[in-house]
């Protein structure tokens, strides 16, 4: 057994990690759709968004307590309730059903509706640094339970300062699990091989560095890890695991400027989670704004921002995706038993599985246990580029800016059409006109279109590949595929 491995197995255990009392991240707000319900999944429960009638953003289990038909199929009525849409009835905001039509009078309705069995059940939400939090747990007592934690929010978004510049959320659904996503995270030795081109060089990049522990490793606050950075520009790197969700990952360049990453990842379901990140940029004293992550943190669009995201998470998404199935089949008693972890470049993956065994129960607790299931392998694995139900569907960002593409490559490939008609139409009548004179036995400059018909043609073929280009960028918004093979 090597020192990173006696290191880890040697902390000592104190009180179980509760998966289900903790704040999850699970929407940015602003991305959100309020004219209906937004379907969600958060521990293996499926669950619905929906703004009510306050403008406050709630969560139900997303099942009717009437027959259980999903809540997420309803709609958001102009009362500012939520309407079932299997027989209609319809509930406010704190759970309360309201109204149910096909009871015999208004006074039996009331009784109904009394009913602690009428309700929906309830999850506390929150809004903070613009994303939409839920609690692991619903009822009354969860209530009460979540009030007395905070989110794991990014203290430097709290400054108000000029310092600090936030770039853009973005949200995606991943194949694989919160352990492997924060494994991945907690893991900067593969950032310049997988990324090869986007963030470093495969080949001169992947060098020897140690990760000291800076902060040991804690229950309930997590640990953190140093990196032993050769890059003469970065004078400190910190990881900073901070369960259920949070890896915020700090460099401090030696201008006194500073990067966070804020990655956070929430477990939706077996084989999946639901990864929350942005940049934060802190200037220096002489308010100069360092670097980001790679072109990521140039002035941009969000959904420009969205899209280009697939570039950076597609290039390891395959790797986390065929682990996690690889380890599920073996079964190893320990997860030290199926690896082979020999450089430092490992203690904190190795801290990270560690913590996941010793503190926190050996895993995430699905809601259904033993009746939710893992996914198999996808043994096409052009399926797990898929952006669109990952993505897309769910980001009213994206959803407008592809259909202005859309419409922007109809009248492109319209007006390419309608001007090689007006070339055609200039290269007639040039030609009648020959054929006139022809005819009268007049001299004429050869045979070749006049010079308008040229422009014209010019300007179809401009529109032309304009609508193709415009085609060819907008399925970034549905499916982008990558191979390492080909990442030159």
């Amino acid at each position: 057994m090597n020192d990173y491995t006696e290191q880890s197995l040697s902390v000592n255990t104190d009180d179980i990690f509760q998966w289900t009392k903790q704040w999850y991240p699970i929407a940015v707000v602003d991305f959100l759709d309020p004219s209906h319900p937004n379907k969600v999944q958060l521990l293996g429960q499926d669950l619905v968004l929906w703004k009510d009638g306050t403008g406050q953003w709630r969560c139900f289990e997303d099942a009717c307590p009437h027959r259980l038909a999903p809540l997420s199929e309803g709609r958001v009525e102009a009362d500012g309730t939520l309407l079932c849409a299997y027989h209609a009835w319809r509930f406010e905001g704190t759970g309360k059903c309201v109204r149910i039509p096909q009871a015999k009078d208004a006074a039996t309705e009331s009784q109904i509706c009394a009913n602690v069995k009428a309700c929906a059940k309830v999850y506390p939400t929150q809004e903070q640094q613009g994303l939409l939090w839920v609690w692991g747990e619903s009822g009354s007592d969860a209530l009460i339970e979540s009030q007395s934690r905070q989110p794991r929010t990014i203290s430097e978004l709290e400054t108000n300062s000029d310092q600090v510049v936030k770039l853009f959320w973005n949200i995606r659904d991943l194949p694989y699990g919160w352990d492997f996503f924060m494994e991945n995270v907690a893991d900067p030795a593969h950032v310049p091989v997988s990324h090869h081109g986007l963030v470093g060089n495969r080949y001169r990049d992947a060098q020897y560095y140690d990760m000291p522990r800076i902060r040991e490793i804690s229950t309930q606050e997590g640990f953190a890890f140093g990196v032993t950075t050769t890059n003469p520009t970065i004078i400190n790197a910190v990881h900073d695991f901070q369960p259920p969700c949070l890896m915020k990952i700090s460099s401090t360049f030696t201008d006194g400027g500073q990067l966070i990453l804020a990655l956070y990842a929430t477990p939706t379901r077996p084989g999946w989670c639901r990864h929350i990140g942005c940049q934060i940029l802190v200037k220096n004293n002489e308010g100069r704004t360092p670097k980001g992550l790679a072109f990521f943190a140039l002035p941009m669009p969000t959904w420009l921002g969205h899209v280009l995201a697939s570039l950076f998470l597609h290039q390891d998404l395959v790797f986390l995706h065929y682990q996690e199935k690889t380890l599920l089949m073996q079964q190893p008693e320990k997860w030290l038993d199926a690896v082979y972890t020999p450089n430092p470049q490992d203690k904190m993956v190795i801290t990270l599985r560690q913590w996941l065994l010793k503190r926190a129960g050996g895993g995430v607790p699905w809601f259904g246990g033993s009746n939710l299931m893992y996914p198999p392998p996808q043994q096409d694995k052009r399926q797990l580029f898929d952006v669109w139900t990952t993505h897309t569907q769910h980001c009213t960002v994206c959803q407008k800016a592809v259909s202005r593409i859309e419409r922007l490559k109809v009248l492109s490939y319209v007006g390419a059409m309608l001007l090689l008609l007006v070339a055609l139409m200039v290269d007639a009548r040039a030609l009648s006109v020959q054929a006139v004179l022809m005819r009268a036995g007049e001299s004429f400059l050869g045979i070749w279109p006049p010079v308008l018909f040229w422009v014209f043609l010019g300007l179809a073929a401009t529109f032309g590949t304009t609508g193709y280009l415009l085609q060819r960028f907008s399925r970034l918004f549905y499916v982008y595929e990558f191979d390492h093979a080909q990442n030159h």
